[in-house]
């Protein structure tokens, strides 16, 4: 059948299997994954994707007092390896609430500095005033 393209007619043929291992970043990649919070319903789906384990929701408890019923997810961008795993995912099976940004826009939009390897992002964040211990966070 000519024009066929089973990933159109089966648009969750593209979602790969949920990562057996969970590996960690190596290089600063091109593109880091953004969430756009008006966008995430906080239904997770792209967390169980996530090779490096990055994704996580956002705190039910605002620095303001207010509670959030039904938190966002959020993307740690320095541990991100800008796979596009999570985006192809929400784009899929949720609302398309992920989007792949240029490295450079990420670190001016958001006012940080984007590292090489995950364990620079570890040192750097321990060296910050106030920071508590990432490597010790549960996987």
């Amino acid at each position: 059948m000519a024009g066929y393209d089973p990933k159109k007619a089966n648009p969750t043929a593209i979602i790969p299997e949920a990562p057996a291992k969970i590996t960690r970043k190596k290089k600063k990649p091109k593109e880091i994954a953004v969430v756009i919070p008006s966008n995430c319903t906080g239904c997770a789906a792209c967390i169980p994707f996530c090779p490096v384990d990055c994704i996580e929701h956002t705190p039910r408890d605002n620095s303001d007092g207010t509670f959030v019923i039904i938190p966002n997810v959020q993307i740690r961008f320095d541990e991100c390896i800008g796979c596009k795993i999570c985006a192809n995912v929400c784009e899929r099976m949720a609302w398309d609430a992920i989007e792949m940004w240029p490295a450079d826009e990420v670190e001016k939009f958001f006012g940080i500095k984007l590292h090489d390897k995950y364990e620079d992002a570890v040192t750097a964040y321990a060296e910050t005033p106030g920071a508590t211990d990432v490597s010790r966070r549960e996987a």
